[in-house]
């Protein structure tokens, strides 16, 4: 048994190490081609409709103004299914593979963004995952 659970063990830290390489590679070639963003409303298009490919009818704007972005989605999301198959904390896994590359990605569109994540308001604990951007 305790074979079994070291192996289990290993299986979720290489598909977790795994995850977080792939979305940072995808990451970094979505941004060699430089994107600038100077206002929130460039922020969503191109954070949530094009790197993330989040469709518009799964995010809801809960707060947009000239410096600040809170959204709260509920898509289908690779992270929270890679969570749920392997019994793992959706809160420690984005922390791992999303909150890092989002904050990489961010920065390179404007480095004044900061990324913050809801780690209150996190499915499968809530119904829709809640993030917030701003201009520091």
């Amino acid at each position: 048994m305790k074979i079994l659970n070291a192996i289990l063990t290993i299986i979720n830290k290489t598909c977790l190490i795994l995850a977080k390489a792939i979305f940072y590679f995808y990451g970094f070639l979505w941004t060699i081609n430089l994107r600038k963003v100077d206002s929130m409303k460039d922020v969503f298009k191109l954070f949530y409709i094009d790197f993330l490919r989040i469709d518009k009818k799964y995010i809801e704007i809960v707060k947009i103004n000239e410096i600040e972005l809170v959204t709260r989605c509920k898509n289908p999301c690779p992270i929270l299914k890679l969570s749920l198959f392997f019994n793992l904390n959706t809160k420690d896994v984005c922390k791992i593979i999303s909150e890092p590359v989002c904050k990489y990605v961010l920065h390179k569109m404007n480095s004044r963004l900061v990324f913050e994540r809801n780690y209150n308001h996190i499915r499968p604990y809530k119904e829709s995952c809640e993030e917030r951007i701003y201009f520091k």
